[in-house]
């Protein structure tokens, strides 16, 4: 990955603190605030890199764990990306490289952080820290993450809820294999996401993901859509084309709603999961395709196929391995963290209210993440250029409440 490119701004004096407790990010900004620094926050290392692409700073202060990205392997990539930038970090065994002319001043807000957590009886103590002081950040951190998660960083899945970190947990697991997988969920949950996760680490990451959406294409034109047909197999067939599951040969194909896939072509799906053989729509020659199949539904398929509506075989082939991704409704805990990363996304220079943020967490989201997105942006656009998004700019769509 190339450097990005940066304004031609002053970075002296300036700190990005990434960390997903707010009272830390408040007290080591505090700290660094009377000492002439300006800060920006960032709930995680995704929204650190977002902040860095907008504008450059001279020290980065990371926290011993972050909820998108395993901590080792983003210093180890932050470093590749920003060798020139200091990196300082809570577990101070994970810090080499850039050191800035004004690191002890970081170390300095760093301890008077932890000494104020102290005081205040924040957390126990008994835990060693490599800064003294900041035992009392780590262990608070520790208790309310409740799990730590290892493996491979999956910074586009977000969210500390035991049920995403299940989701996670689990395409790890199945990612480095060819098993046909079924992700399960509301609308607007994530599912293409997770399908795509599931291909950036599976070993055909350097080939295509395919994406077809099943709802989207008229019953007729679906079969020629996903097996391809020969010149002149049906009106307006000009010329031969190559279907959807071979062009993902060596790939991934994700069938999006594959709930709404006709019982006929469910029959043809089917087959080409047993064999891993297709036959395009005017021919008679089978072709042989190696394409790892991802299907994606919010209907309950169990439940169809228990009832006839779907076929049973087809959906015990798709559904070898299982995963569900939760609905936004019940995830409070982890609506402020995305909305930190789509206000990144949106506008890193713009902050939001507790008000706003009160707003947003009681809100029942039948729209799931997707729906919070769009609500931030609309949001951004209504604050007409202020640096505060407040409850006032928080619009929700009546018609889906």
């Amino acid at each position: 990955m190339a450097t990005p490119a940066h304004p031609a701004l002053n970075p002296a004096r300036s700190a990005i603190l990434a960390s997903p407790d707010p009272v830390f990010r408040r007290r080591v900004g505090d700290a660094l605030t009377g000492m002439r620094w300006q800060v920006r926050e960032a709930n995680g290392g995704a929204e650190t890199l977002a902040c860095l692409e907008q504008a450059p700073a001279e020290a980065v202060i990371v926290d011993e764990w972050l909820p998108d990205l395993e901590i080792r392997e983003f210093i180890a990539e932050f470093r590749q990306l920003y060798p020139q930038i200091d990196v300082v970090s809570v577990d101070a065994s994970l810090e080499s490289g850039a050191r800035s002319p004004r690191r002890n001043e970081v170390l300095h807000a760093l301890r008077c952080a932890g000494n104020d957590a102290h005081d205040a009886s924040a957390i126990a103590g008994g835990v060693q820290a490599a800064i003294p002081g900041v035992a009392a950040h780590t262990a608070a951190s520790s208790s309310t993450s409740g799990q730590r998660e290892t493996g491979a960083p999956i910074p586009e899945l977000i969210g500390m809820d035991p049920r995403m970190i299940e989701v996670r947990r689990r395409i790890r697991l199945v990612a480095p294999r060819s098993t046909p997988v079924l992700i399960e969920g509301p609308t607007g949950t994530g599912k293409e996401v997770v399908g795509r996760a599931l291909h950036r680490l599976s070993p055909r990451a350097g080939r295509k993901f395919v994406a077809l959406n099943c709802a989207a294409i008229p019953e007729g034109l679906l079969e020629a859509e996903l097996f391809g047909h020969t010149r002149g197999a049906f009106t307006g067939a000009e010329r031969r084309r190559i279907g959807q599951i071979e062009a993902a040969h060596g790939g991934t194909l994700f069938l999006d709603e594959i709930g709404d896939m006709p019982l006929a072509l469910q029959a043809k799906l089917l087959r080409f999961l047993e064999t891993g053989e297709i036959q395009r729509v005017g021919e008679n020659e089978p072709v042989r395709v190696d394409a790892r199949v991802v299907a994606a539904t919010h209907q309950p398929l169990a439940k169809l196929a228990a009832q006839g509506a779907y076929r049973q075989d087809l959906y015990y082939r798709l559904a070898v391995f299982l995963i569900r991704t939760p609905a936004l409704a019940g995830r409070s805990h982890d609506i402020e963290t995305l909305t930190n990363h789509f206000r990144g996304r949106i506008n890193a220079a713009q902050s939001i209210t507790a008000a706003a943020t009160a707003r947003l967490v009681a809100h029942p989201w039948p729209g799931n993440v997707r729906e919070l997105a769009h609500v931030l942006e609309r949001a951004s656009i209504l604050a007409e250029g202020r640096p505060e998004i407040d409850a006032a700019e928080i619009e929700f769509d009546e018609a889906m409440n």
